[in-house]
């Protein structure tokens, strides 16, 4: 199945600034790194599953991420939509910040039945789906889980919710940064950048953290 997964290099995960930079360092350059290595993860999620990825960025790349590569700098939104108008369907859409991701899990995602099929996160968001008939309309601001179940319903469309921790987690703040070691995993590109670059979980006041590794 054709999949876009949307990627911003620009400033990624500028919500992890706080961990990041932990002696110094230019915090910057670890969260283009981090963010580079969620992506490979993705992608191999994707890959794994029986996908053909591409990814949707708002500017352009500076290293080769081995898929191909379009340049949309408006809304994800707008730019979404502007996939699901014009290109044929089934497409798949998966964020880039999926850190764990697995090809099981996106199989489950590719094989749902339903017109559209999401993968709802933790906070209310949308972070995969699958749309096979047209007439369904994106808008990713706010609660937009609950508004593209809406939205797919106002089409005539069903409605299918796969319902998937890993999918659920999108990796954009310290509290997610937990989640990347405990269950990454050996295969994780992201958890082991995390440890490379000398973060470890850590417990403070009875409280699971990462932190730089003293």
């Amino acid at each position: 199945m054709r999949t876009v997964v949307p990627f911003d290099p620009r400033n990624p995960n500028s919500r992890l600034a706080a961990v990041f930079d932990g002696d110094g360092g230019d915090d910057e350059r670890e969260r283009r790194e981090f963010a580079e290595a969620m992506l490979a993860d993705v992608l191999d999620a994707v890959r794994g599953a029986g996908g053909e990825p591409e990814l949707l960025a708002t500017a352009s790349v500076d290293r080769d991420v081995g898929v191909p590569v379009s340049v949309d700098d408006r809304s994800l939104s707008v730019a979404v939509q502007d996939v699901l108008d014009e290109e044929a369907l089934p497409v798949a859409v998966v964020m880039a910040d999926l850190a764990l991701a697995t090809p099981d899990c996106v199989g489950r995602l590719f094989d749902a039945d339903g017109d559209v099929v999401i993968a709802p996160g933790t906070a209310g968001g949308t972070n995969a789906l699958v749309v096979r008939e047209p007439g369904f309309a994106v808008d990713y601001h706010g609660a937009s889980f609950r508004d593209h179940v809406a939205a797919a319903e106002r089409a005539g469309l069903d409605v299918t919710t796969v319902d998937s921790f890993r999918l659920a987690v999108d990796v954009d703040d310290e509290q997610d940064l937990v989640d990347v070691l405990v269950h990454g995993g050996t295969d994780s590109r992201a958890a082991d950048w995390l440890a490379d670059a000398g973060y470890a979980l850590a417990v403070r006041d009875g409280e699971p953290v990462v932190e730089p590794n003293d």
